[in-house]
């Protein structure tokens, strides 16, 4: 993993806290970690913890295990759609973290997977983050997959890396989107002014690109429901894609208004539909959940 500093804004502040702030998975006390067991380089030299970056200083990072959390199995029901000697299709529920993170070491689907499939999921993430192949935000309901085992792992996750994989969420979003169907190409990084949210950027940003179509329009309220089809896979990308042309998912606090007269919390957003080839033996095969019952209830209201 490789960062360059090209804003002014990060002059002068410590590496340690700079690679926290980027990266919601690293804790204050594991980057520094890293830092001292040499896995953090700028400039192809070792640093301290306390160095201060310098305009056009170029950070690699070779990661290693996080192994200061300890993460227990619990009894959390899941809606498991699928599953074979390679992977798990789960339909996560909203509200549910995928991994144990900042703020959020229980309650995750990590947590619940150890219960059921204790040492029966990859290894490649570590303690933290067994079998996890991608994610989706803890707001978003749908479809996930899981690895058993690290040759699946390896093989999903370069699926994911060459974008074939076939992605489709469905979102409520605000306004009416006139065009039908619109492809939008627009890089995202982290936001400059808010370090939590990301943003389409040029500087220390990512290709993203996301097919929107339209299903249907609710001209009385004011939204519309989209189908969004991901070509690549960036944090937050259909939320930050939306929010830039004018239209921020329902629900969205981060990304638009921060109340809405549904008086939900979290975007509406559901990860409908995910297909690949099938690790082991190579057929394609795709699975789809319906939107939760939430979703269901807003779209009755609109029409």
């Amino acid at each position: 993993m490789q960062y360059e500093i090209l804003e002014d804004e990060f002059v002068g502040i410590r590496i340690d806290k700079y690679l926290n702030e980027i990266n919601e998975d690293y804790t204050r006390s594991f980057v520094q970690k890293m830092i001292e067991e040499g896995n953090v380089t700028v400039n192809g030299k070792t640093v301290k913890a306390s160095y201060k970056l310098k305009k056009n200083d170029v950070i690699d990072i070779e990661e290693i295990e996080n192994t200061e959390l300890e993460v227990e199995a619990e009894d959390i029901p899941l809606d498991i759609v699928y599953e074979d000697e390679d992977l798990i299709i789960v339909n996560k529920a909203k509200g549910m973290v995928v991994h144990p993170g900042n703020g959020n070491y229980t309650g995750t689907l990590v947590n619940a997977l150890l219960f059921t499939h204790k040492d029966r999921l990859s290894a490649i993430n570590g303690v933290v983050r067994p079998g996890i192949v991608h994610r989706i935000d803890k707001d978003t309901s749908g479809i996930i997959v899981v690895a058993k085992n690290d040759k699946a792992h390896k093989t999903l996750s370069s699926a994911f890396k060459v974008h074939n994989i076939t992605r489709k969420y469905i979102a409520v979003v605000k306004g009416i989107v006139e065009k039908d169907n619109i492809k939008i190409d627009l890089p995202i990084g982290r936001s400059a002014t808010d370090r939590i949210k990301m943003a389409v950027t040029e500087k220390n940003s990512r290709e993203a690109i996301t097919h929107i179509k339209v299903l249907k329009r609710f001209y009385e309220s004011g939204y519309t429901l989209v189908e969004a089809k991901l070509e690549t896979g960036r944090t937050h990308q259909i939320r930050v894609h939306m929010s830039y042309i004018g239209h921020p998912l329902l629900g969205d606090d981060t990304y638009g208004p921060a109340k809405n007269e549904f008086g939900i919390s979290g975007q509406v957003l559901h990860a409908k539909t995910l297909g690949f080839n099938h690790p082991t033996t190579g057929k394609y095969i795709e699975f789809e959940q319906e939107e939760p019952e939430e979703f269901k209830e807003i779209l009755n209201k609109l029409k």
